[in-house]
């Protein structure tokens, strides 16, 4: 899933400790319709967010804001004092307009909440990988660095690092959950044939 990556650096009084920080997460929801299975996915098809150019069944993304206080030292080197996250995480899910059977409301439940399980580890992904971050940004430091242009150089190397890792975690779980027998290719098959296997 395609993960926004937004950085921004201002400063704050020294501070060497890592920061206490939880991350905000919203949900967005879209709205879909239909008065079985097949017609809600189908549904999901039509309106889900999307991804390129085709549709998912839902999408987390992320703003990263950071404030960071670099730190001229009288020996010329500059050191990253500290860097604390402000990351907000989004969550966009489908939500059934109109009044459910009582068996489709309970397939449709299960089968949401199997998404929102699904999207909800996409958000512990990214939550890891800003605690990586701030975990490798303070006190790192650069010798003879007037400026402080080393020190953000070498930075931008980790975040670079570390942000691949975060998309290449992502994508390899979203290999396993929607192939051929995993969690989310299950849910789906589920979802779909719950009401013909009720009525048989």
């Amino acid at each position: 899933m395609l993960l926004n990556f937004v950085v921004a650096a201002t400063v704050l009084s020294p501070n060497t400790a890592l920061a206490d920080w939880k991350p905000v997460e919203r949900v967005e929801a879209y709205s879909i319709s239909g008065s079985t299975g097949i017609e809600l996915y189908r549904s999901i098809g039509e309106r889900g967010p999307k991804l390129g150019i085709r549709r998912v069944i839902a999408y987390t993304d992320f703003k990263l804001t950071w404030q960071r206080d670099y730190q001229q030292r009288n020996d010329g080197a500059c050191v990253l004092a500290s860097a604390k996250p402000k990351l907000i995480i989004t969550y966009r899910l489908p939500q059934v307009s109109g009044t459910l059977s009582p068996q489709t409301q309970a397939a449709w439940d299960r089968f949401s909440e199997g998404v929102r399980e699904h999207e909800r580890v996409h958000g512990e992904i990214i939550t890891d990988m800003v605690k990586e971050i701030e975990t490798v940004s303070v006190g790192l430091r650069a010798e003879s660095d007037p400026g402080c242009r080393k020190v953000r150089t070498k930075l931008q190397e980790h975040l670079g690092r570390l942000s691949q890792a975060q998309r290449r975690r992502s994508r390899e779980f979203d290999r396993v959950e929607m192939g051929d027998g995993g969690n989310v290719h299950r849910l789906v098959m589920e979802f779909i044939n719950a009401d013909r296997q009720r009525s048989n």
